[in-house]
């Protein structure tokens, strides 16, 4: 079951989710915005590897906004950070954004009970079109469970601070 809006405030009254910054307004009636950060990273290989690390650079959004370029993947972060217990956090761009052809994650909407971080996000567009740091781009939403579960406690990317890119090369390391 997805909780309602009121549910989420509720479920943040009893601790079961934090989302830092938090703005009332940002509350939706089964949802909440989380707003684009300033920072970007791009990836600075034109062919990627799955099995090494990828190197990146940063870059930050200009006051002006940036015209992102379709074809290039840009990872941005969300300024909120939010943990969650007890739940599923699912992450979806808002349709006033997907109606400019601007996709927020490719494959990585689905977040583990216990994540606790930043939501790094895999913007790509399919035309040309600016971005501003601030803008309410996506919106986190919360699915109850039912039975046992394990909380994810660690892992590649729990508790992180900034912008993450890939780590899937850290699968091929055998132990």
């Amino acid at each position: 079951m997805i909780l309602t809006g009121r549910q989420i405030l509720a479920a943040k009254a009893e601790g079961r989710l934090r989302i830092e910054p938090w703005q009332e307004a940002q509350l939706n009636p089964n949802s909440y915005n989380l707003r684009l950060g300033e920072d970007l990273a791009v990836y600075t290989d034109h062919e990627l590897d799955m099995a090494r690390p990828n190197g990146i650079e940063f870059l930050k959004i200009p006051s002006e906004g940036l015209l992102l370029q379709p074809g290039k993947l840009y990872l941005g972060r969300t300024l909120e950070y939010t943990e969650t217990l007890g739940m599923v956090p699912m992450l979806e761009g808002r349709s006033s954004v997907g109606r400019l052809g601007l996709f927020v994650h490719v494959t990585a909407g689905f977040g583990d009970i216990g994540f606790c971080g930043y939501w790094t996000l895999e913007i790509s567009c399919i035309q040309p079109v600016r971005i501003y740091a601030g803008v309410a781009i996506c919106q986190i939403f919360y699915h109850t469970v039912s039975g046992d579960y394990d909380s994810y406690d660690s892992g590649k990317y729990q508790r992180n601070s900034g912008i993450q890119p890939s780590m899937l090369w850290k699968d091929f390391i055998k132990e």
